[in-house]
């Protein structure tokens, strides 16, 4: 396995590509997934890179996790040219890193769920001046922070927003959700204080007027932040820790990807 970097203005992205050999008749090409962790737009959460980059790393997936741009950096969307940028470069070297371009999935944990959900819905509106290529396959969000109103996390809504209602109206993404949203898997739990649940059921409810296929789970026990839910991100919670494997079926079977 090859680990690379590369960066695009704020954004830093780290990447675990599976190597080709003659030997190797598996998979010639792989689904890749480029991971956002959170923060709250102040600072880029360890525990939601690495960790569930591993995971599916170890399932065959091409894997990248970013850092982008925050605090005063994170406003009049830089973040989300960044991971459109992000994703254009993964398939523009889809054949130098082994990747169907047809299979890219980004990932957002809280408020890099907010930035991932913002790209899926963004990424063909004509006033972002997003290429065609930034154009996601699947979309998986952990607690995320979808709304700017009520319900909202206040440090994101301050520092993505830059205090512009007009930004604010924007990026409060259950207001924006279309058809042209890719499928999406998103889980949460009932106990989340810092990202109340309804963030993740107001998503829900627009996915499912706009005939978005997507796969939920509500969980009821646990805090913000769990990301793969072990000790290893010192928050072991055995009932939660499933959202990964579902997440890997779920993935998988939107890909028709063999594990």
């Amino acid at each position: 396995m090859d680990v690379i970097h590369f960066q695009i203005d704020e954004a830093f992205v780290t990447g675990y590509i599976h190597e080709d050999h003659d030997r190797l008749i598996a998979h010639k090409v792989r689904p890749a997934l480029i991971i956002c962790p959170g923060g709250g737009y102040n600072h880029v959460s360890r525990r939601e890179a690495d960790p569930p980059a591993l995971a599916f790393s170890a399932i065959g997936y091409q894997v990248f996790h970013m850092t982008y741009s925050l605090n005063e950096k994170a406003g009049n969307y830089q973040p989300l040219h960044e991971l459109a940028e992000v994703v254009k470069t993964v398939r523009e070297r889809a054949e130098e890193w082994h990747i169907d371009p047809e299979k890219i999935a980004v990932m957002g944990f809280s408020a890099g769920g907010h930035l991932a959900a913002s790209l899926a819905e963004y990424w063909n509106h004509p006033e972002m001046g997003i290429s065609p290529l930034s154009r996601p396959n699947a979309l998986l969000l952990s607690y995320p922070v979808i709304t700017l109103y009520e319900h909202t996390h206040q440090g994101t809504f301050d520092l993505v927003s830059g205090g512009d209602e007009a930004i604010r109206e924007q990026l409060s993404l259950e207001r924006h959700v279309s058809k042209d949203v890719p499928p999406t898997f998103l889980w949460h739990t009932v106990e989340d204080e810092a990202v109340p649940v309804e963030n993740s059921l107001l998503f829900m409810r627009e996915l499912q007027k706009n005939g978005v296929p997507f796969e939920a789970h509500i969980f009821a026990h646990g805090p913000h932040g769990q990301s793969v839910c072990t000790r290893e991100v010192e928050a072991v919670n055995p009932e939660c820790r499933k959202w990964v494997g579902l997440a890997q079926t779920w993935l998988n079977n939107l890909f028709e990807f063999e594990v």
